[in-house]
């Protein structure tokens, strides 16, 4: 065992089951670890190095405002600041935007939003909001509240109170959820990523923004995970036809640097007010120039080629030995296989090529400007896994 493997475990907090890889450094869509061996990486860190490692635009961006300053606190103005918000207002048609450093607190603020747009335009007792069961939210108290699993849960009881979760694809299940209480608004993920990777119907998602619409509720939708171009569109909802009153999104959004959003429409965008809200290192000009670089490479013409490719990982993996099904949307795949999940992914890292899981399923969150050799020899790698 290496010494810094040795040292994680005497000083790290025991939270992670990590892969036996000390990795050192990495290149597009390679990995490489400390004893020389090389990995085409399917995971990027769970979905966020949307360009792949070391991206040398990315890089650039990131360097040149390095060399400027790193952090002003939000008392001051940057440009790198402005400028991210007004592209991902204008690529999205929201109208604010809040900057914090993690999806969880993206979807703080979110659920603050929903909560006090409730209380002021419908009364002091309308601060309940549904989410799905099946979903993820974030490890805070909150949005563990929001998350609808109970195995996340168990140990951190009593939870914030005000959350009520709905079966997802049943949209009677959210009528009678919004009839029997007092709802101020409705988060969903358009897929359910730590759920399995399972997408929602989209008579569901639009059927969820009539009821919002109807009733005065906030529509919410989780872009953590399915944001920044990893569904094929720039975010997740645009896939169903409908227009969120919030988006929250993180993970691919800083290409590898810690930052998320809250974005408003309309609607919502003056329900925060000053010290409604806040985060010292919210829009932070080093992390906001990477996410620049990101959002301005999302053109439709590379989001086409992301769903080429996932076109050509359904295809390839549907139907195949050992496979029983394949879920999910653009690149943000779930392969549910014969063999236990985690014993694909150990054998799939013994050849080459790393992978996550989620649930009992093999989950694929590779770099979306992934070349399609690599692409090919991960899949055909996963193939022989799971047929052998």
């Amino acid at each position: 065992m290496s010494s810094i493997i040795e040292k994680d475990k005497q000083y790290v907090a025991n939270t992670y089951a990590r892969f036996p890889l000390e990795i050192v450094s990495g290149k597009g869509s390679y990995l490489y670890t400390a004893d020389g061996k090389k990995y085409i990486d399917m995971g990027t860190g769970i979905g966020v190095s949307a360009f792949g490692l070391c991206d040398d635009e990315w890089k650039s961006a990131v360097i040149d405002q390095l060399n400027k300053v790193q952090h002003t606190s939000n008392l001051y103005y940057t440009s790198p600041c402005a400028d991210l918000a007004e592209l991902l207002c204008k690529k999205t048609g929201m109208k604010k935007v809040f900057f914090s450093n993690s999806g969880a607190e993206s979807n703080e603020c979110a659920i603050k939003v929903a909560r006090q747009y409730g209380i002021e335009n419908k009364g002091q007792e309308y601060t309940t909001i549904i989410t799905l069961k099946n979903s993820f939210h974030g490890r805070t108290i909150t949005t563990l509240s929001a998350t609808g699993q109970d195995v996340f849960h168990a140990k951190f009881k009593p939870l914030t109170s005000g959350f009520v979760h709905a079966t997802a694809n049943d949209l009677q299940s959210v009528v009678d959820l919004v009839n029997s209480h007092k709802v101020c608004g409705i988060l969903i993920e358009c897929v359910q990523g730590e759920g399995g990777v399972i997408a929602l119907d989209k008579a569901f998602v639009q059927g969820i923004e009539k009821i919002c619409q109807e009733n005065d509720i906030i529509f919410m939708v989780d872009e953590v995970q399915t944001g920044n171009g990893r569904t094929g569109e720039l975010y997740g909802y645009m896939n169903y036809g409908v227009s969120p009153d919030v988006i929250t999104t993180a993970k691919g959004l800083g290409g590898g640097l810690p930052i998320g959003c809250c974005m408003m429409n309309e609607k919502t965008e003056k329900v925060l007010s000053f010290g409604d809200h806040g985060s010292t290192y919210g829009g932070n000009p080093v992390c906001a120039s990477g996410a620049i670089s990101v959002i301005e490479r999302l053109t439709p013409e590379f989001l086409a080629n992301v769903k080429q490719k996932s076109q050509y990982i359904f295809e390839t993996l549907n139907g195949a030995k050992g496979i029983e099904s394949v879920s999910g949307m653009g690149l943000m795949i779930g392969i549910k296989t014969q063999k236990d999940a985690k014993t694909v992914v150990g054998e799939c890292i013994n050849r080459g090529v790393v992978c996550l899981t989620a649930k009992d399923k093999v989950r694929l969150l590779p770099a979306l400007n992934i070349p399609m050799e690599d692409l090919k020899f991960a899949i055909e790698t996963i193939k022989q896994v799971c047929a052998e």
